[in-house]
């Protein structure tokens, strides 16, 4: 389960705003969305796609987005369920369009927020999408594991696919040495928001290393102010940005590989890796003069009102750590790039690179037919994310994505980000069984706030103990 899909449950039960995807299924069998943009289009001014192929001849060859497709299936239907709905799911079958006009290969896709619970169901039910896309690593693992997903690589070529990712996300999508699957979309959480304005009038640089954000820090005490908000209040969730810190510290201090045995269980909570992590959070969380409102404000905030002490004049705090999607409790009218700003969460050990903490979704393909094949060639290009870029409503992170498609400075840099990061992971948590990383890890750290991190050692041996043994 995501964190982007924990915040529809925490969202919910906040009543704020719904937002990115769901934490937990709701019996509902109807999709939100499955009409194709295509017939919302004006009529007078866009054919429909199926006519299209008439023009194109049989067995050839056509080019759209800057890469060749096949002509010899026009007239096939392909099909894809996934969790976005309502504009993004518009926008998502708009991205078709051409593919369709050109190809003759048309593409229906249903959204339902409801996917977790029936892409199972239609699974097992023998009634697959040909392709569906999903938001949750692990379930895609299980998934490949049964023998229900094919094999991308089998058609996808190794120059393709490192033409189209980062090596890090085409790690990523493997599962047992199988490539499961190609990135559509992807969120960055890696992020440091501040007062931009006021940070520049006061003369503070961007912090390029782990020390110069701590100097910084120590920098806004000595100016009188206090340098971090932090809240992690969120209901009976309580506690999850929390496990968010610790996630970006343990890439910023340990392999990769030790990250992935830890989402796995098989490095323990209470290992020095993990512990370290936790330590290092605390040298901020818990360091007197640190935090808005003092520790104690960090259980007591809630997530969504944890930034807009950046907003005051003055700021009465000058840095937020939290995912991108934050700005949707940005006070009305506030302008990113103008009122605030944000920065790459500096790195801690030179060794281990730009780690980029993150989310997304990833295509994968239950029915291997030539024209599937196709829309799946198709995914992996940047040019099927530009619809949804230039609305500004996600980012691409393939490699041959235009900057130029987004509509602000803000959502560019998230892709750059995300196409400099030496390593991308999923937010650890999500991976984890849900009894851990959507119960004891949260739980953990909100024991932890309350004790100040004198009792890091028996917390990380609760939430070991948590992890279950089948």
């Amino acid at each position: 389960m995501s964190k982007n899909h924990k915040l529809w449950q925490i969202i919910t039960s906040l009543a704020v705003i719904s937002l990115l995807v769901a934490a937990c299924a709701q019996a509902t069998p109807a999709p939100v969305t499955e009409a194709p943009a295509v017939e919302e289009a004006p009529a007078a001014t866009e054919a429909p796609a199926e006519e299209a192929p008439a023009e194109a001849p049989a067995g050839g060859m056509v080019e759209v987005g800057g890469v060749e497709y096949s002509t010899e299936y026009a007239g096939t239907t392909v099909t894809i369920f996934g969790v976005a709905a309502d504009e993004q799911a518009r926008l998502f079958q708009k991205e078709f369009d051409e593919f369709t006009e050109k190809t003759g290969i048309k593409v229906e896709y249903e959204g339902n927020k409801d996917f977790e619970t029936l892409i199972l169901v239609r699974v097992e039910g023998n009634n697959a999408p040909d392709i569906a896309t999903f938001a949750q690593p692990g379930l895609v693992a299980d998934f490949m594991r049964k023998g229900n997903l094919i094999d991308v690589s089998t058609f996808l070529t190794k120059d393709f696919l490192t033409s189209k990712y980062s090596q890090s996300l085409i790690d990523l999508s493997m599962v047992d040495g199988k490539v499961a699957g190609v990135w559509h979309n992807a969120d960055v959480k890696s992020l440091v928001w501040y007062p931009k304005k006021a940070f520049e009038a006061k003369g503070y640089t961007i912090p390029e290393t782990w020390n110069e954000l701590i100097a910084l820090s120590d920098q806004i005490v000595a100016d009188g102010g206090t340098p971090w908000c932090i809240g992690i209040e969120s209901a009976g969730a309580t506690g999850w940005p929390g496990t968010d810190w610790v996630e970006d510290v343990m890439l910023r201090t340990t392999t990769p590989e030790n990250y992935d045995k830890w989402t796995k269980g098989e490095l323990k909570f209470n290992s020095p890796e993990v512990k370290n992590a936790f330590d290092t959070v605390a040298a901020i969380w818990f360091k007197q003069g640190y935090v808005y409102g003092g520790v104690p404000s960090i259980l007591t905030t809630g997530f969504g009102d944890a930034p807009k002490p950046l907003f005051e004049d003055p700021p009465k705090c000058w840095l937020h750590r939290q995912a991108s999607f934050i700005t949707n409790f940005f006070p009305e009218g506030a302008k990113v790039g103008e009122d605030v700003a944000y920065f790459y969460l500096p790195p801690i050990d030179p060794a281990y690179g730009k780690p980029v903490l993150g989310s997304g979704s990833i295509a994968t393909m239950f029915n291997d037919r030539p024209e599937v094949r196709e829309v799946m060639k198709f995914l992996a290009t940047g040019y099927s994310m530009k619809e949804e870029a230039m609305a500004g409503v996600a980012v691409a992170p393939h490699l041959d994505a235009d900057p130029s498609w987004y509509p602000t400075d803000a959502a560019r840099g998230f892709a750059e980000i995300i196409q400099n990061a030496t390593t991308f992971r999923f937010d650890g948590s999500d991976l984890m069984p849900g009894a851990v990383g959507a119960g004891s890890f949260w739980t953990g750290i909100v024991d932890w706030v309350g004790a100040e991190g004198t009792n890091t050692e028996d917390v990380l041996k609760t939430i070991d103990a948590s992890w279950p043994t089948e």
